[in-house]
């Protein structure tokens, strides 16, 4: 029986997951977890560094933590995929009617990544 490669796993679920809520929030089918996050003084925003700082932890895990130097700066290769990946997903909102673009939740994704990185 072969074990599972957790590197592989982990990231993967973890996507496959923000990939839901995505798909949730796209077609307007704001549940009880989105209610409640509505309630919470800037949730929404608390959701965004939470949900892309796990992303980039655990994708930083799976890539062994490779690293590059980008502009004088150590960048992590996978918080710099998880960030490229928000910054895209936050663009395609402009184009959804039932979203809405905001530069916020792009910096509350950036402070995310930032910070689950040094974790």
């Amino acid at each position: 029986m072969r074990s599972i490669n957790w590197r592989i796993a982990l990231p993967l679920g973890f996507f496959i997951f923000i990939l839901f809520i995505i798909f949730l929030a796209d077609t307007a089918d704001h549940n009880f977890a989105f209610r409640l996050l509505g309630h919470i003084p800037y949730g929404d925003k608390i959701g965004h560094v939470i949900l892309y700082g796990v992303m980039a932890l655990l994708l930083n895990y799976g890539l062994k933590f490779k690293s590059y130097t980008l502009l004088g700066f150590n960048i992590q290769l996978g918080a710099l995929i998880v960030f490229t990946f928000a910054v895209i997903e936050e663009g395609t909102q402009y184009y959804i009617p039932s979203r809405s673009f905001d530069l916020y939740d792009i910096l509350s994704d950036f402070i995310g990544v930032v910070l689950f990185s040094f974790l």
